[in-house]
């Protein structure tokens, strides 16, 4: 009589069942950890928009803070605004995050203040939080993804 090789099915479909427990397992810590890089990313991107904020109107004192997230890289308006931020974050999308930037023109025609703001591409997936910040420099955050006020009195501030 012959002996057969190879494997069973039985042993076959344990080695799958051990397989399917282990990724049920893993998968969502991995997605876990996959959202905490991503807003560690949009921190990150918030914090490099203040710097280059305060680099730009340094180097612009005609205009004040930059007219768009664009113009940190082009420095179409101003010469010394050119290349301060990377052309993915000037686009607005970087990491699962989109990012938002809106300057306000003071009484003297200046762009004196701005609000900045990071939010998950798709929540619960992308990222959890929103990080907001404006020209005081204070990161802030909101836990819905979504409504992050900056300023005095808003959101909480990122510790």
């Amino acid at each position: 009589m012959r002996k057969q090789r190879g494997f069973s099915l039985i042993e076959l479909l344990i080695v799958v069942a051990i397989i399917l427990i282990i990724a049920a397992i893993a998968i969502p810590n991995l997605i876990k950890s996959k959202m905490a890089a991503n807003e560690a990313s949009a921190v990150g991107s918030v914090r490099t928009i203040n710097t280059g904020e305060v680099n730009y109107a340094a180097s612009c004192p005609a205009t004040g803070f930059s007219a768009s997230l664009l113009e940190l890289n082009t420095g179409a308006i101003c010469a010394g605004g050119k290349s301060i931020i990377d052309n993915v974050l000037a686009a607005g999308a970087k990491s699962g995050y989109t990012f938002t930037y809106a300057p306000v023109k003071g009484a003297d025609g200046l762009n004196d203040t701005y609000t900045s703001a990071g939010t998950p591409s798709t929540v619960g997936t992308t990222g959890q939080r929103q990080f907001c910040s404006s020209q005081t420099g204070v990161i802030q955050y909101n836990l819905a993804g979504a409504g992050c006020v900056a300023g005095a009195g808003g959101s909480p501030a990122l510790q």
